[in-house]
């Protein structure tokens, strides 16, 4: 899980994408801000995780008081405090649900909370995580994908080890998120992996990739974390959120001609304050621009909203500023809490769109790491980090309705991580399972969280 954070002496960027799991290794992606925006990963490289930027700040003492303020993004590379929006249970909208591609309901919304996970699965043994996966009581796995990496150039496509991973989910039984990112090099001006330039590339690779994988793809997610420079070529400004919507709207339209069941899914902004071309765009601006672009042209080009809310140490119950957390650093803003999708949710609801649907496509506590920037995760431990991610699943289950899925992160990026010499990476220490593939404390309380749900459900008496 990249995140980019400001530390006291200065911005740095830690953590990076995965190693590989076939030689040769790759070296040490801990580097300075500067080289992580300048520089995009090379081809063949495994899918990148979530990037942050964010502040560090000094612990707050726990007050309790009700939400009432309305939260203001900031435009300078500081975040100042901002407070937090008084979610509502309920979408705003009361309009009876219209029909969409091939006669379905739109947007297409889950019935229940469904329940998935993170998982890397490139170049490896597949059999363990999915098996772990599925014990655990998940639906979904969610794996990012390089455009890059499968077609080129134009109009050609190698497929080969996806269709391994595809097949292999489907064999155990899991539903499949796909998270597209990474441009070929024929699609921006630059070659630099960000954003294409032109929607219809965008569109023509979602379309055969929906085709190939007909029926075995379940969700598509269009892009990630692209307020991030990282993710958008080295420099993002609050237009790309513009150029993004054209962007989903061409994917939606392409994706639903072939196949009308799979849930496209918006892009998640990274849950951060800092608002910088070179760093990233404040998430609510973001989403702000997103949602005012073309008078509310995104309404009609997409099914539900991935969101990433934070974590650093905070308990999932907290939220800074209505019910800070007692941790030590990463308290004093509300993009360092799980409970800053419920600032996402108002926002969609005062923009009408309250009928799609949230998928938190990616949520999770760091433990113990050597990764610079991702300090506050020596706070947590692995016992804590279960109590927060069961405390994390059962406030969604009971008290957002307007969630659709939510997928941890990570199941197996230790093992990974180990291979490559990296046991304390960030990325291994979110993971549920060790580096052997044994079960970490929040794996096996994961899977007593769901496992009773499904039994109670089956007899009648779910939790």
């Amino acid at each position: 899980m990249l995140r980019l954070m400001a530390a006291a002496c200065g911005l740095v960027g830690c953590g990076g994408e995965p190693p590989r799991a076939e030689p040769p290794a790759r070296p040490s992606l801990v580097v300075a801000l500067p080289l992580i925006a300048a520089a995009p990963a090379q081809p063949g490289d495994p899918p990148t995780a979530t990037s942050r930027a964010q502040p560090a700040a000094p612990s707050a003492s726990a007050t309790r008081v009700p939400p009432t303020a309305t939260a203001q993004p900031t435009d300078t590379a500081t975040p100042t405090a901002s407070a937090t929006i008084a979610p509502t249970s309920t979408p705003t909208s009361t309009a009876s649900p219209r029909s969409g591609p091939g006669g379905l309901r739109y947007p297409l919304v889950m019935a229940e909370l469904e329940y998935g996970v993170a998982a890397h699965l490139f170049y490896i043994e597949r059999r363990l995580p999915l098996q772990r996966a599925v014990a655990a009581g998940f639906g979904w796995i969610r794996q990012q994908i390089h455009w890059r990496d499968i077609e080129g150039p134009r109009g050609r496509y190698s497929f080969t080890e996806l269709d391994g991973i595809v097949a292999a989910v489907q064999a155990a039984g899991l539903k499949l998120l796909l998270s597209v990112v990474r441009s070929p090099r024929f699609a921006t001006r630059n070659g630099n992996g960000g954003m294409p330039d032109d929607p219809a590339l965008l569109a023509a690779f979602v379309a055969e990739l929906t085709r190939h994988y007909r029926g075995r793809v379940h969700a598509i997610e269009i892009w990630n974390e692209q307020n991030l420079a990282h993710e958008n070529g080295g420099r993002v400004v609050l237009s790309d959120a513009g150029h993004y919507v054209e962007l989903l709207s061409a994917a939606y339209s392409s994706i639903k001609a072939v196949d009308p069941t799979v849930f496209v899914l918006a892009g998640a902004p990274s849950s951060t304050g800092i608002t910088d071309a070179t760093l990233a765009i404040d998430d609510m601006a973001y989403y702000e621009a997103m949602y005012s672009y073309r008078q509310g042209m995104l309404r009609d080009c997409f099914d539900a909203q991935a969101v990433h809310p934070g974590s650093a140490a905070n308990p999932p119950d907290t939220l800074w500023p209505v019910n800070p957390s007692q941790a030590e650093g990463w308290t004093e803003h509300p993009t360092f809490y799980f409970r800053h999708v419920e600032n996402v949710r108002a926002l969609m609801q005062r923009h009408g769109i309250g009928d799609h649907q949230i998928w938190i496509t990616e949520f999770g506590w760091a433990t113990r790491n050597t990764t610079p920037g991702f300090e506050f995760g020596n706070q947590v431990s692995f016992e804590q980090q279960a109590a927060y991610l069961v405390g994390a699943l059962r406030r969604t289950r009971e008290q957002y309705p307007w969630v659709g899925a939510a997928f941890v992160w990570n199941l197996n990026f230790a093992m990974l991580r180990a291979r490559s010499g990296q046991p304390l990476h960030e990325q291994a220490s979110y993971a549920l399972l060790n580096a052997d593939g044994s079960p970490r404390p929040a794996y096996q309380a994961i899977g007593d969280l769901l496992n009773r749900r499904y039994a109670g459900a089956a007899s009648g008496h779910a939790e």
